[in-house]
């Protein structure tokens, strides 16, 4: 097992699969610039890796990702990644749709909003009884292009609607109902369950899993650039700020 690095995002390699824990427990998770980069970074390394066939995607602290770090986007002076963060963001998430591996995503009590996308971009998505996701940004007027990105290519149109217009809670057992989630377990059962299905992901004969997901994104019919631009074609919400994409 490779050791984690002190980083807002940290990569671990067990046998045939990886975990990746976005590592600002302090923060819930909360998106900035550098856990932008540094997740990009863990993804292609992982994709990287031929041995590895499953990625697990993770919060520290027992939480999944409370969305965008406001308080890091207001500060006063500004961070120097702010004015590249769309940039970061975007490199970010073309990571997430280029993954060879399969991602398996534990989400444990929230994923809200930037965070969703995350979530949603998951090709199994494991989550507790109690835990929500949400889809939220529509009623603070803001754009959600990430999150309808992956909701389209992930799900209908009617579902991604029912996520993205009503913009409330979907709790676990919905979640699985909808398909949304893969599974519903109790709380304390999520990242076991989720480590357990990485791991037989990654048993799995190499290269097996890449190849079944390469020729899905052929389905798709977009590389990832083309499929998250058609997000941003319409314009900004009509109350868009620097904070409004997910």
């Amino acid at each position: 097992m490779a050791d984690a690095t002190e980083r807002e995002v940290t990569l671990e390699k067990h046998a045939g699969w990886a975990e990746i824990t976005l590592n600002r427990p302090e923060r819930r998770n909360a998106i900035d610039g550098p856990l932008g980069l540094h997740l990009a970074e863990c993804l292609q390394e992982a994709s990287r890796d031929a041995s590895v066939g499953a990625v697990l995607l993770r919060g520290a602290g027992g939480a999944f990702c409370s969305g965008l770090d406001l308080k890091a986007f207001n500060a006063e002076p500004r961070p120097a990644w702010h004015a590249e963060f769309q940039t970061i963001w975007r490199g970010a998430h073309r990571a997430l749709f280029e993954l060879r591996p399969a991602l398996v995503v534990a989400l444990e009590r929230y994923a809200i909003n930037g965070g969703a996308a995350l979530a949603i971009a998951g090709d199994f998505l494991v989550m507790g009884n109690n835990a929500f996701l949400q889809v939220g940004e529509v009623q603070q007027g803001m754009g959600a292009p990430y999150n309808l990105a992956w909701l389209r290519l992930r799900h209908s149109a009617a579902l991604t609607a029912r996520v993205a217009l009503l913009g409330r809670r979907i709790q676990g057992a919905e979640a699985e109902r909808l398909g949304l989630a893969t599974e519903s377990v109790p709380d304390g059962e999520v990242l076991q369950r989720a480590r357990d299905l990485a791991a037989a992901l990654g048993a799995y004969p190499a290269g097996a899993v890449a190849h079944l997901k390469q020729v899905s994104r052929e389905f798709d019919g977009a590389n990832a650039d083309d499929w998250f631009d058609r997000a941003f074609q319409a314009g900004p919400a009509p109350s868009a700020s620097p904070r409004a994409n997910d």
